[in-house]
């Protein structure tokens, strides 16, 4: 295969798609989210936008030193100082890179109030001052598909002179079509001078569902990077799916004949990773992802693939990091076979690791007839909270509900190592525990979701549950599992307090929306 068929993949993952309302990661979610892309195999990293916050330049600096394998990128506008910053951050990458952005369309360029001309200056000025610091840039017209067609052209080659090394193609509203997503690349490289020395990317949308479509479309016409996320986060209806480009090429390789450097053998587990930290769990019919992905009910499908699974199954289940057979793990299981098991489903555990979920597994295997390799997901997911905020810990919960009585909640917190309890009422027993918790530990965080979805079938799934908190501009998202919804929620809410508490004494009380910025995308 030549290396001309090798597309990059470029993952904003941590950048565009931590943009989500509500997605907010806390610094050791962001390197172990990096750290997994950089495992996977992805060529780039946009680790963040480093003159945002504090908080942003230090993930996207220790990204940076501890990426191994990857291109380490970071975002800046279209002027010094966010640049210079930028540099800061990614320079001590093993192989760094600047991407620096201006919005070009007629409806983009009001918002700096600049001139054709005068952006043509500043795109001039900014990409050789990115060039003079690192050999790597990218630059990106934002709104690139709604821009005109000879002022498109004439930026990009101001960009290319200037010393960039891709030109990255933003359909940033997800406004284009696959036909169009193709003649624009095409067009491009056939007519700015210069275009045949760079790579071109592509970074698309998915308002009107067609962000994998056109990423394809836009590779099919000469692009060679693919900008995308794990689960297709990002801003309104999200970006392209990682999981869904790399596969569609893998699958249909007789007529997309391109590669990437993916183990797609890793992308079940960075997935549930990344729905896990970011609190935006992954629909049940999503493409390659989804729970229901490959799973069968229909009569006819089920005798299908009992005769032979591609019947209807285009792809193995293995290939994207998923068990082909699903092992039941109940309370006789032993240790060596829930190492086993988590091994298979991408965690590696340590002695006193294992030691400390295995108890969490016996517990849970004496409440359950059987445990599903979603239950061990779930498991493993309320084990990871951060040790660290754990100022607030959840005790003892007793609630009373039903159509006559009033509902109401007993609860057990240990706050700052010392016991306390409260009782409360509600409307309903979730809302009487977190009353309960309130009452216990006093704060103005305002609930921006829960939410709950069943991890397995039958009446004794747990129930996984997912609680936002929001207070002065700072974020937080707890998650957790249980048998019992109302003890989810508990523990989802005090992990949410605890995390959002973390969260502002790192800022100092200050608001995390400190930077108003557009995406490149």
């Amino acid at each position: 295969m030549s290396d001309a068929n090798r597309v990059l993949i470029f993952d904003t993952t941590l950048r565009d798609g931590e943009q989500s309302p509500g997605a907010t990661m806390s610094h050791a979610e962001k390197l172990e989210i990096a750290n997994l892309l950089d495992e996977m195999g992805v060529d780039i990293i946009e680790a963040g936008f480093p003159i945002a916050s504090e908080g942003d330049f230090a993930a996207v600096s220790e990204i940076a030193r501890q990426t191994k394998g990857a291109t380490v990128c970071g975002l800046a506008r279209a002027n010094i100082a966010d640049i210079d910053r930028c540099w800061e951050a990614v320079k001590h990458a093993k192989s760094p890179r600047i991407h620096t952005f201006i919005g070009t369309s007629p409806l983009h360029r009001q918002i700096p109030n600049l001139t054709m001309d005068e952006m043509a200056d500043r795109i001039h000025e900014t990409v050789t001052h990115a060039r003079n610091l690192c050999d790597n840039v990218q630059w990106s017209p934002m709104d690139a598909t709604r821009t005109e067609w000879d002022y498109l052209c004439r930026v990009i080659e101001i960009a290319i002179k200037a010393g960039a090394t891709t030109i990255n193609i933003p359909d940033t509203v997800g406004y284009t079509a696959p036909r169009e997503s193709a003649s624009l690349i095409s067009r491009l490289i056939e007519t700015v001078p210069g275009a045949g020395d760079v790579v071109f990317a592509t970074h698309c949308h998915n308002d009107l569902g067609m962000a994998t479509a056109n990423s394809l479309a836009a590779v099919e016409a000469g692009a060679r990077q693919i900008e995308c996320t794990i689960n297709g986060l990002g801003e309104r209806a999200g970006n392209t799916a990682l999981e869904e480009v790399v596969m569609a090429m893998k699958t249909r390789h007789d007529i997309m004949p391109f590669t990437t450097g993916v183990d797609t053998r890793k992308i079940m587990h960075i997935s549930r990773r990344v729905a896990a930290v970011s609190g935006f769990a992954v629909q049940p019919n999503k493409a390659i992802v989804g729970k229901n992905a490959f799973a069968h009910e229909s009569g006819i499908h089920q005798d299908g693939m009992l005769k032979n699974p591609e019947n209807f199954e285009i792809m193995r289940p293995e290939d994207v990091g998923l068990a082909a057979t699903n092992l039941v793990m109940g309370k006789h299981s032993g240790r060596a076979a829930l190492r086993s098991k988590l091994n298979e489903l991408g965690y590696e555990l340590a002695d006193n690791q294992l030691a400390d979920v295995f108890v969490r597994f016996k517990e849970l295997a004496d409440r359950k007839k059987e445990v599903f390799d979603d239950d061990l997901v779930a498991l493993m997911r309320d084990a990871s909270n951060d040790p660290a905020a754990e100022h607030l810990k959840l005790k003892f919960l007793r609630v009373v509900c039903g159509t006559q009585a009033p509902q109401s909640a007993d609860i057990t917190l240990t706050v700052g190592g010392v016991d306390q309890q409260a009782t409360a009422q509600g409307d309903g027993p979730v809302d009487a525990t977190f009353n309960a918790v309130k009452a216990l530990y006093p704060h103005g965080a305002r609930l921006q979701l829960y939410q709950v979805h069943a991890v397995t079938e039958g009446t004794d799934a747990q129930a996984t549950v997912t609680v936002r908190m929001e207070e002065d501009g700072v974020l937080a998202t707890g998650e957790a599992a249980d048998t019992d919804t109302v003890v989810a929620s508990a523990k989802a809410y005090v992990t949410a307090l605890n995390r959002l508490r973390v969260r502002k004494e790192k800022l100092g009380g200050k608001d995390t929306r400190e930077v108003s910025y557009k995406d490149a995308g």
